[in-house]
């Protein structure tokens, strides 16, 4: 690979364009002449070594906090509690919050919810069949990856699993505020997040008069304890971002497991053969070359210079975490390949400080989900009639037609 460019000779790419696409040429030649490109929106880092060490950087802070204001909205529901919730602090607030928030998201607590999920999937992968033996259309979103995310939520937070389709549908409206359309549809995100506010509510009362074993109960006990406790807004809010987070990942990235197996069938079949063996590595190499999170945001909270790039304070700086996870510098055979060791850790879940929260959790759920799936099917393939979210920033199915064979 080249040399550090000048800044004016480094590439660029239109990251809001409509055609965008991280899993683009255009991306993989501009990393093949840079570490990094200039953007619409700051620059974009573009290979693994220095994504790997910007993602830990002291002069990035965590970059979407300004999202709301960069778009024209600077009040309402949905604003109070963005500027308040765990993915946006910085400092001793983050590092206070998350101390307190992270029993509930350890990997003990995902491996007791293993059998819940392994529940969840069978009835689901059962309904599947049934519908595809009765002549329907199987879509594997509305099917199986959004009930699966949702009800294995449900599973973690307690909840009866009624509750599925309210939180999928409010979820998914919030959504609407992390793309470039905010403005447009703050009204309707700013209802979803007063509804998830009100079902927040009565859920806490709920388990303050009759506790149980489930992670709002255990979330309750830190608000009501002695010495450094989360304050009742605090409790709230976090409830809310999981409601919407611990959903909307899941699901996106459910859809683009799948679609990764469907295009590497020899490998979908690896693991059908050998789930107990090969379960942890595929469900890693389809996270590192198709992640629901395309990149990763950082704002620079000073002047600095990096590898030779000014960086000016207020600087956007986007860790593209698929182009990192595909760089050959650091992935030489960079095809999934499920039965490969050694491989470097990819940046799905982020990292620094910022690493993603629930990352045992969602690891946990995909992990029964997976290997349930190639036991059940072969020959799956999508016959058209599928859509998708824009393939930058956080991409994922919205509807995936799929015929199989049941094995």
């Amino acid at each position: 690979m080249t040399a550090q460019l000048e800044t004016e000779q480094a590439p660029y790419l239109d990251i809001a364009a409509p055609d965008f696409a991280m899993n683009s040429e255009a991306v993989r030649a501009a990393r093949e002449r840079s570490w990094y490109a200039r953007t619409n929106y700051g620059f974009g880092v573009l290979r693994y070594q220095e994504v790997t060490e910007l993602l830990k950087h002291p002069s990035l802070n965590q970059g979407s906090a300004q999202w709301p204001d960069h778009h024209g909205v600077h009040s309402g529901v949905f604003y109070e509690w963005w500027e308040k919730n765990l993915l946006v602090l910085e400092g001793t607030e983050h590092d206070r919050i998350r101390r307190l928030l992270n029993p509930a998201f350890s990997p003990g607590v995902a491996r007791r919810l293993e059998p819940a999920f392994a529940s969840i999937a069978e009835e689901l992968i059962s309904e599947m069949i049934a519908r595809d033996e009765r002549g329907e259309q199987v879509d594997f979103v509305a099917h199986f990856a959004e009930p699966f995310a949702t009800r294995a939520l449900c599973a973690m937070m307690g909840l009866p699993h009624e509750h599925w389709p309210f939180i999928a549908s409010r979820a998914n409206t919030v959504g609407y505020a992390l793309s470039v359309t905010i403005k447009e549809d703050i009204e309707r995100v700013d209802v979803a997040v007063r509804e998830l506010y009100d079902f927040v509510e009565q859920l806490i009362e709920e388990r303050r008069r009759d506790p149980s074993d489930d992670m709002v109960s255990k979330l309750l006990q830190v608000n009501q304890g002695d010495g450094d406790s989360l304050s009742d807004a605090e409790l709230r809010n976090a409830l809310v971002l999981m409601l919407f987070g611990g959903m909307d990942t899941t699901r996106n990235q459910l859809g683009l497991i799948l679609q990764t197996f469907m295009r590497n069938p020899d490998q979908w079949e690896k693991l059908a053969a050998r789930p107990k063996e090969l379960t942890r590595p595929a469900l890693e190499e389809a996270l590192r070359v198709n992640p629901t999170t395309r990149w990763v945001t950082r704002e620079a909270n000073e002047d600095f210079e990096f590898k030779g790039l000014s960086i000016a304070e207020g600087t956007t700086v986007h860790l593209f975490t698929m182009a990192s996870g595909t760089d050959p510098e650091a992935f030489p055979d960079p095809e999934i390949d499920i039965e490969v060791s050694g491989r470097k850790q990819h940046h799905t879940f982020g990292g620094g400080v910022h690493k993603c929260i629930g990352h045992f959790i969602a690891r946990a759920d995909m992990s029964v989900a997976l290997p349930m799936l190639a036991e059940a099917f072969t020959d799956v393939s999508c016959p058209g009639g599928d859509s998708w979210l824009p393939d930058s920033g956080n991409h994922g199915p919205i509807a995936l037609p799929i015929t199989f064979t049941v094995r």
